[in-house]
């Protein structure tokens, strides 16, 4: 390997950016209704952190296809979280999601980059 190669999945940027949406998701959702601790607060924060999670088990596969699947599941988690969020906005709990759905949007792009890189 090239000392430009990413030898871990803690050095990609789309891990690191993953990570940042969760961050983004859990101070959000601490203002939310306490009500919605065992609903959507539990909901997004899982969603969220599924990303990056998922990224990390799908750099740690070595086939093609195990891979693209962890991938399938990063990309619908954060469809997951974008619908959440835009709840929680229609509900008021929230006003501003701008910041988040743009690194959401970023997020999606990534992935489909990484997708395909593998083909």
């Amino acid at each position: 390997m090239s000392a430009n190669t990413v030898q871990n999945f803690e050095g990609t940027t789309v891990w690191k950016d993953a990570i940042e949406l969760t961050v983004m998701v859990y101070e959000v959702t601490r203002k939310f209704p306490k009500d919605e601790l065992l609903g959507m607060i539990s909901q997004l924060r899982r969603a969220s952190s599924s990303v990056s999670a998922n990224l990390a088990e799908g750099y740690g596969r070595y086939g093609l296809k195990e891979k693209h699947q962890f991938y399938a599941i990063v990309y619908g988690s954060l469809l997951e979280t974008k619908s959440f969020l835009l709840l929680a906005v229609r509900l008021k709990y929230i006003d501003d999601i701008s910041m988040m759905v743009l690194l959401i949007t970023l997020l999606q792009k990534q992935i489909n980059s990484i997708k395909k890189s593998l083909r």
